[in-house]
This record gives structure tokens, sequence and C-alpha cells, in this order.
């Protein structure tokens, strides 16, 4: 074979090495969301790929049979055919005994590099700018690959499977799509501006739904305006012409003894009507659906759907009221700030710079607008006057603070042991930071 052919011959190999790189890693690089996307617009070689996805084993093998082939095919007619060249270049400056092992080394060293370069790197790089799309244009060929060395790859997967499955791991590819995965695909997306930042902020809320307690998002026992069955007809309108809510809780005596609720447009319907109407009245009650604290947003929301309601009482475990949740806070919980007025907003951030926080702002919300990370002991408390409470070790007073991440936290309004509103002032100072410790110890000691 002259230079012409061997020259050849190795760009051949490095073509056929750069196929299989580029076929390996744009089908494993490839989203299955998007591949399910384009099978469903009719592409059946997206579908092909899924499939091949599900048992990748005779692909790999096919893979690493090209690969491997090609490697030492390209070593065994690159080697002479640069060598050759090596000592044409070389024999007039080199000494005779070390010509042979320069020209060689030389020769490795080129055909490795060419290989690497051109038949591993550009490839692979190519793969996985667009997986999706290269991978369905090489799954015909790849399919042909496949069936003509179907026995060679037959032995080859009995082999790997075994030793699989004697090393314990599993044979078939399981991956499965978690909500951690739509959730970094979803910044990913936003950071290069093809997703509004509203709408992340949205999908990431319902992202949250699996793992925030119900508590994070109900109305609390002492926010809750409720009636008794011995309520004055004075006294319930009173209460619904101030209360921005349209559903109350009917309970026997107390909150904790919850009977049901009315709903303010029946009772305006009766007004209308010129119907009088007593709480003692059960026509004028409707069921209301306990659940406990504990449950998840995303439960509750399955509730609501399987019982066709929207407003539920909150129980603990010693069967006490805790709060009311609604649909509403639900929703609110999703979309965050893009529904809320000013004055129902629960962390604002006032022209200085310095934020005021409700004490029952959940403590997710805190961590999402400062950017922090999980709480100390968060598990333990569910609002930022719950966190209060932790950080300070006692039941807080006016002007008790500290400083927790660079901000200071400081209680500046209280209401009979309960932390109302809290002032967090961003502490550039170190010096600042210390004084603010300290005093916060010395108020613990007193």
């Amino acid at each position: 074979m002259d230079l012409t052919l061997k020259i050849f011959a190795i760009f051949l190999l490095i073509l056929a090495a750069a196929y299989f790189a580029i076929s390996e890693i744009s089908l494993a690089g490839s989203r299955r969301v998007r591949l399910t996307q384009m099978a469903e617009a009719g592409d059946s070689r997206a579908q092909e790929v899924l499939n091949l996805q599900e048992k990748p084993g005779p692909f790999f093998s096919v893979i690493q049979i090209g690969i491997n082939a090609v490697a030492i095919l390209g070593g065994i007619v690159g080697e002479p055919a640069f060598k050759g060249i090596f000592n044409t270049l070389l024999e007039p400056i080199l000494p005779q005994q070390y010509l042979d092992t320069t020209s060689f080394v030389c020769s490795f060293v080129v055909v490795t590099i060419l290989f690497i370069i051109f038949a591993d790197l550009i490839p692979k790089r190519i793969g996985m700018s667009k997986p999706e799309e290269i991978s369905v244009r090489l799954i015909g060929s790849m399919q042909v690959l496949i069936r003509l060395l179907k026995p060679f790859v037959w032995v080859l997967t009995i082999i790997s499977n075994s030793i699989m499955k004697m090393l314990g791991l599993p044979t078939q590819n399981k991956t499965r799509l978690t909500s951690e995965d739509i959730v970094a695909t979803v910044d990913a997306g936003a950071a290069a501006g093809l997703i509004a930042p509203t709408e992340q902020a949205a999908i990431e809320n319902v992202m949250d739904l699996e793992s925030r307690l119900v508590p994070s998002a109900m109305t609390a026992r002492e926010y809750v305006v409720y009636f008794t069955l011995d309520e004055s007809y004075e006294s319930i309108t009173k209460k619904i012409a101030e209360s921005p809510h349209n559903k109350f809780p009917v309970c026997d005596r107390d909150i904790d003894h919850v009977i049901g609720y009315v709903d303010a447009k029946d009772l305006l319907r009766r007004v209308i009507e010129g119907k009088t109407f007593s709480l003692k009245d059960q026509n004028c009650i409707s069921s209301i659906p306990a659940v406990p604290d504990s449950l998840t947003l995303s439960e509750v929301l399955e509730l609501f759907k399987n019982q066709r309601s929207d407003f539920a009482v909150v129980l603990n475990e010693y069967a006490l009221t805790v709060g009311v949740i609604t649909l509403n806070d639900i929703m609110s919980t999703v979309m965050g700030e893009f529904v809320l007025t000013p004055d129902e907003a629960q962390i604002v951030q006032r022209d200085d710079g310095s934020w005021l926080i409700d004490g029952a702002t959940p403590i997710d919300d805190l961590e999402r607008v400062f950017d922090f990370g999980p709480l100390p002991e968060d598990e333990t408390y569910e609002t930022v006057a719950g966190f209060m409470m932790y950080m300070l070790r006692k039941i807080p007073k006016l002007t008790d603070r500290f400083v927790y991440e660079g901000y200071r936290f400081e209680v500046i309004d209280v209401e009979r042991h309960r932390i109302d509103q809290i002032l967090v002032t961003k502490v550039d100072d170190k010096k600042e930071q210390t004084s603010a410790s300290e005093d916060s110890e010395q108020e613990e000691q007193k």
C-alpha cells in the first residue's frame, strides 16, 4: 500500500471514529422530554431513539466494537505511514541508531493527536450541541450496524449483563425525571432568556407544593375571623363588612370546635330576599373538611379536588385548630407576589433598602427572597417568628435583635408575646455585626 492510500485509509478511519463518538454522545445526551415531544409530533425516528435508550446494551456494544476496531486499525495503518515520512525528514539530522525509534514516537504522537481532535473532541462537542437532532439523524445507520453485528453484540451483551448482575447493578436504563431536573431545566431556560422570570417563579413554586406543608400557606389561628352559633346579627354583618374574606368558620363556643362554615354570599342573598338568618339554622351552614397540619400543599389540592371544596380547617395532633386554608391560599403560594396586593405582601422592601417582614411569613419565602440556604433547624418552625424565637432562644421583646448571614433581624412589633413585625437590615460593617450579636447575648442573660 503506497503512502497516498495509507493517508486516505487514516482519513476514513478518523471519519468512522468520529461517527461512533458523535453517535454515543448524542444518544446519551438526548433528553427524553424533548424526544417524547418529537415523537408525539410524528417523528418516528425519535421513538426509535427512545426505544434504544430503554435498552442501550446493544447500542453501546456496537459503539465499543467500532471505537476499538478503528483505534487498532488506526495504529496499524498510521504508524508505518507516518514513520516513513519522519524517517525521510529526520534521516539527515539524526544518527541511524535513533532514527527508527524517534520516527515511531513522532508517528504515534501525530496519529494520537489526529484521532483525539478529529475523532473524539470535535465530534463529541458537536454531539453535545444538539443531541436530539443528531441522534434522530444517525439512528437509522446505527440500527443497520446493530443488525449486522448482532451475533457479536449478543455475546458481548450476555457477558456484560452477567457482570452487571454480579455487581448488583441494573442492566437497563431506569432513569426517571425528577422535580429537581425540571427546576434545573427551568433555571437554565431562564438564564438563556427563553423563560420569563414570572414563569420561572411560578414553575418553581409549583414544584415546591410537594415539599411545603400546610402551615406555610394557611391563615394562622390568631388571624381567623369566625362566627359562633350565638353570634348576633349585628356582629355577623360587622365582621363580614370588615373582613376581606367571603367564607367564615362557624364554631360552637370557640375556634377549637368548628362545626362548618358560612358563605357571605349566601347570607347576602337571604338579606336581599328579605329573609332573616340564624347560625343555629343548619341550612345556613355547610360542612367543612378538616386536614392535619402535616399534609403538603399538593395533598391538600388533591383533597380539594376529591371533595369538591376550596376551604378547610387545619388541625394539629391534639385536634386543636391551628388555622384555615383555602384554594386561594395555595394559588397565592404558586403565583407569589404576582397576585398579592401591597397590603397583603408579607415581605416589603422600604425605600432605604431595609425590609419589613410579617412574623407569620413562611420561612420558605424568607429563604427565597434573601437567597438563604436552609435555615438552622428549619424543620422545628414554619414562620419567621419561629425563626426569631429559635435564634434568640427566648420569647422575643421589642428591639431584640441578632445578625444572620449579614442581615440584622430586629423585633419592632409584639402583640401578646406574638411577633408581629420584624425589621431586616443589611449589615456591611463587621463591627456592627459584632455589636448586634453582643447586644443580643446581653439581653438573653437579663
